[in-house]
C-alpha cells in the first residue's frame, strides 16, 4: 500500500466518522447524553487504555518480526557472496558448477522470489537453485586439506543461508492472527461509538469535530501501521527490498571476473536455461 492511499484511508475514516459525530450532535441534548461526565470520561480511558495496550503489544510482535525478515533477507545475501569465495577452494572439478549456481541462486531470490513473497504465493518451496546446488555437492571429492576444509566451511555456510531464507520468508506470511485483528477492529469501533454518545449540541462544531476526529486519526493510523509492519513485502513505500541481494549479484559478476569468468546456467532472471538440442 502507497502513502497516498494509505493517507487517502486515514483522511476518509476520519472525515466519516466525523461526519457522523456532528450528525449525532444535532439531536444531542445540551450537556450530551451522559449525566455524569467524569464518570463517562474515566470508563472511556478504560477502554482507550486496553486498545493501547494490546496494540502496543501487537506493533511490538509485529516490528519484531518486519526486523527479522529484513535481518535475515541482509544476512542471506552476506552468506552467499562468501560461499561463492569459499566455492573457488572446491575441487576444480566441480568449482565451475557450484559457482554458476550460486549466481543462479541470487538472481532467482531478486527476480523470482521477491514478486512472489510480494504476491503472497512464494510459500514455503525451497530455491530451485538452492536445491541445485546441494546436488552438485554429493559428486564431491576433496582430497587436499584446503578442499576438505573448504569443503567443510561450505556445508556450515548454507546451514546459515537456508535460516536466513527462511527468517525473509518468514516475514512474508505475517505474524498477526485473524483472532488478533478482529480484537483490534472490535475495540475500535467500540471507542468510536463511545465517543458519539459525547456529543453535545451545546458545544461549538469544531470542537466536537477535534474531539472525534484526533481520536479516529490516531486509531487508524496505528491499524495500518500494523497492516504495514505485518506486510513487509507489500510493494509501497517502505516496504522490504531485494537491494542487498541486488548487490550481492553485482559483488558476484565481479567476482566472477577476477577468477576467469563464471558461467551461469541461467539467464539474468534466474531461470534455467535449456540448451539447444
Amino acid at each position: 500500500m502507497s502513502l497516498f492511499w494509505a493517507a487517502v484511508i486515514v483522511v476518509a475514516v476520519t472525515a466519516a466518522a466525523v461526519g457522523a459525530m456532528l450528525l449525532m450532535r444535532r439531536r444531542a441534548p445540551e450537556g450530551g447524553y451522559y449525566e455524569d461526565g467524569d464518570r463517562a470520561a474515566g470508563v472511556f480511558g478504560v477502554v482507550a487504555t486496553g486498545f493501547a495496550v494490546l496494540a502496543g503489544f501487537v506493533v511490538f510482535l509485529a516490528f519484531e518480526s518486519f526486523d527479522t525478515a529484513r535481518t535475515g533477507a541482509q544476512a542471506e545475501a552476506r552468506v552467499v557472496a562468501q560461499q561463492f569465495e569459499t566455492a573457488q577452494f572446491l575441487p576444480a572439478a566441480m568449482r565451475p558448477r557450484v559457482a554458476g549456481e550460486l549466481v543462479c541462486y541470487a538472481r532467482a531470490v531478486v527476480h523470482r522470489e521477491w514478486p512472489r513473497m510480494t504476491a503472497g504465493t512464494l510459500g514455503d518451496g525451497p530455491n530451485p537453485w538452492g536445491v541445485a546446488v546441494f546436488r552438485a555437492l554429493g559428486t564431491a571429492e576433496p582430497r587436499t586439506p584446503s578442499e576438505q576444509a573448504a569443503f567443510s566451511k561450505y556445508l556450515d555456510q548454507r546451514e546459515d543461508r537456508e535460516t536466513d531464507r527462511a527468517d525473509r520468508i518468514h516475514g512474508a506470511e505475517g505474524v498477526i492472527p485473524t483472532p488478533l485483528w478482529v480484537v483490534l477492529f472490535v475495540s475500535a469501533g467500540a471507542m468510536f461509538v463511545f465517543l458519539l454518545m459525547f456529543a453535545d449540541s451545546g458545544e461549538r462544531v469544531a470542537v466536537q469535530a477535534t474531539m472525534m476526529g484526533g481520536v479516529v486519526v490516531v486509531v487508524a493510523s496505528l491499524l495500518l501501521l500494523l497492516w504495514f509492519l505485518d506486510h513487509p513485502y507489500h510493494g509501497g513505500a517502505g516496504s522490504l527490498q531485494p537491494v542487498a541481494m541486488e548487490r550481492t549479484v553485482d559483488l558476484l559478476g565481479r567476482e566472477a571476473r577476477t577468477v576467469g569468468g563464471v558461467t551461469a546456467p541461467c539467464d539474468g532472471r534466474g531461470y534455467r536455461i535449456t540448451p539447444n538440442r
